[in-house]
């Protein structure tokens, strides 16, 4: 398994990352900690949650659940080291915690207290703001984006005492480093900027969706990316299960996300399946799994670390853990890009 540095933090990362939104709902504990042991088995030493996993559907009862059950494995087999563990703060709106609260220098000791808390350790590797308190126009809120109501004053004064915040627990041994998720090229900046005056731990990464089908990334966000040292974990490396293949022809396997949430969180519509379609026939031509190719895809792009992708069933992840294997050719990532210039955005 190929290892990355994650930004400047000094750590390494696995080029795939095991991703734990379903453990707890759709994925039960036992089949939870079988993958775990399986991940590891197949060299990758990156896992990623947070504190409002699992989803599908994300419910009072549940929330925590994800964490939970990573820190009975930790206890379970002793092998917390083993794994560079990630996990994120919720932010503003998130009912379920702190009754929709938004990040603050006032909510972080807190919050990671009971992460550590469930997950039964005494340190996190990498922790992450799931997305910013100025809001964030990913979750296909990008057709509508407006940044027009922001106040940039408030956006650094926060971000400079979240660092103070942030500094303090680098300082008890709690976090190694810092993340964030959902976020811009110029929030990330801003981000960078605020740590160089008033110090604090720099960004280490971003977690947005990135996919064959979701390229938001590849401009403005790349080049921060590369020129700055923050690397990518791309979430939904596989469409959100689209580049599985198992949608086309109108197929809704039972046990599925689209089984659970119809409008897949606002994926589903007229453009989705032909592209598709489009990424089938380049694996087809080329003697590729569908599957395997967009996950290597997604972990290969120049600016990202390690690419995050979740299995619901033990089964699942075997398959696409042998995706560290393939090679993409360079005519295989021509006819990719050939494929994307056709079928645009289709999320």
């Amino acid at each position: 398994m190929k290892m990355n540095p994650l930004g400047r933090s000094g750590l390494n990362v696995s080029e795939l990352c095991l991703g734990t939104m379903t453990f707890g709902t759709q994925t039960p504990e036992t089949e939870a900690h079988a993958q775990m042991d399986l991940a590891l088995d197949h060299g990758i030493n990156f896992i990623d949650t947070a504190e409002m996993y699992p989803v599908n559907p994300i419910a009072a009862e549940t929330i925590g659940d994800s964490e939970r059950i990573l820190g009975n494995w930790f206890v379970r087999t002793g092998r917390r080291s083993d794994w560079i563990l990630a996990t994120k703060h919720s932010g503003e709106g998130m009912m379920h915690a702190r009754n929709g609260a938004p990040i603050s220098a006032k909510t972080i000791r807190s919050t990671i207290e009971g992460s550590l808390k469930r997950l039964q350790t005494d340190y996190i590797d990498l922790y992450q703001f799931h997305w910013p308190n100025r809001g964030s126009y990913m979750f296909r809120k990008n057709w509508t984006f407006d940044p027009s109501t922001q106040n940039r004053m408030q956006t650094i004064e926060e971000m400079e005492d979240c660092l103070g915040a942030l500094a303090a627990e680098v300082e008890r041994g709690t976090i190694r480093s810092f993340g964030l998720s959902n976020e811009t090229a110029w929030g990330t900046m801003q981000w960078l900027l605020a740590a160089d005056r008033v110090g604090g731990p720099r960004v280490a990464s971003i977690q947005n969706e990135y996919s064959l089908l979701c390229r938001l990334a590849d401009t403005d966000l790349a080049e921060m990316m590369i020129n700055e040292d923050v690397g990518m974990l791309p979430f939904s490396p596989l469409g959100a299960g689209f580049l599985t293949g198992k949608y086309l022809g109108g197929d809704v396997p039972a046990g599925s996300r689209m089984s659970i949430a119809p409008a897949m969180g606002g994926r589903m519509n007229d453009r989705v399946l032909p592209a598709v379609d489009a990424y089938a026939k380049v694996a087809h031509d080329h003697g590729l799994d569908l599957t395997l190719m967009s996950l290597a895809w997604s972990a290969r792009r120049s600016f990202v670390a390690s690419s995050i992708f979740g299995a619901t069933h033990l089964s699942q992840l075997k398959h696409l853990v042998t995706a560290s294997e393939i090679v993409l050719s360079t005519e295989v990532l021509t006819a990719l890009d050939t494929a994307h210039r056709a079928h645009p955005l289709p999320f």
